[in-house]
């Protein structure tokens, strides 16, 4: 956590085996994180989400029951859109990595990873940019997104630039002073950089700026 930051990040965890839900919670507290809630069960999550409203959601990716983590974070984004989410996950499969930041997650981080991984994976949901552990990166560079369309072939070059910049999680006010364009024009193209790419999530945008080396994983 920055200096900067005047309070703590609150987070919310939930993980239905207590042990490892406890060492975490325990590891993100050392580090200055605020654990406001821990939830055993998919179905308490959304009302503790609501209740709560931390900064941060720390979700298991797989529950072992009818309604997963990726079933949990889909209908917590339908009504909070905002929401930063960290996945937990048992497995690093290549489908459940591609899966989460598809949906919008900021992290996946893997259950044997170091509390240091943890805390960084949460320091960047807070600031609303992407994390990928190291030994993930590379992979997330080979995975495609949606099929094998190039943005270096189907974007103009002024879209090209915007696509970079977006990829970065940078915002439309930021993108437009840093290559002096109205905020009116970056929205326009943003959309229509999403509609040629075929994207919605900002996951998806910058898991195809990695494939294709627009920018460094």
């Amino acid at each position: 956590m920055s200096k900067e930051q005047s309070k703590p990040i609150t987070v919310v965890l939930a993980d239905d085996h207590p042990i490892p839900r406890k060492a975490f919670a325990d590891a993100l507290t050392t580090y200055g994180i605020e654990v406001v809630g821990q939830a055993n069960a998919p179905e308490e999550i959304l009302a503790m989400y609501a209740e709560l409203n931390p900064d941060v959601l720390v979700l298991d990716m797989r529950f072992g029951q009818q309604m997963t983590g990726i079933d949990v974070a889909s209908e917590l984004l339908k009504s909070h859109p905002d929401a930063r989410v960290v996945f937990l996950s048992q497995f690093d499969q290549d489908t459940l990595i591609k899966r989460s930041y598809q949906l919008g997650a900021y992290a996946f981080v893997t259950k044997d990873c170091d509390p240091c991984t943890l805390l960084e994976a949460v320091q960047h949901a807070y600031g609303r940019t992407l994390y990928f552990m190291p030994n993930i990166a590379e992979r997330l560079a080979n995975l495609s997104v949606r099929g094998d369309r190039t943005p270096l072939s189907i974007l103009e070059e002024r879209e090209l630039k915007i696509f970079k910049l977006m990829a970065q999680s940078r915002t439309i006010t930021e993108i437009a002073e840093e290559l002096g364009f109205s905020a009116k024009t970056v929205a326009n193209a943003s959309m229509a950089i999403k509609v040629k790419l075929g994207v919605h999530r900002p996951g998806e945008l910058t898991l195809l700026a990695v494939k294709y080396q627009v920018i460094e994983p």
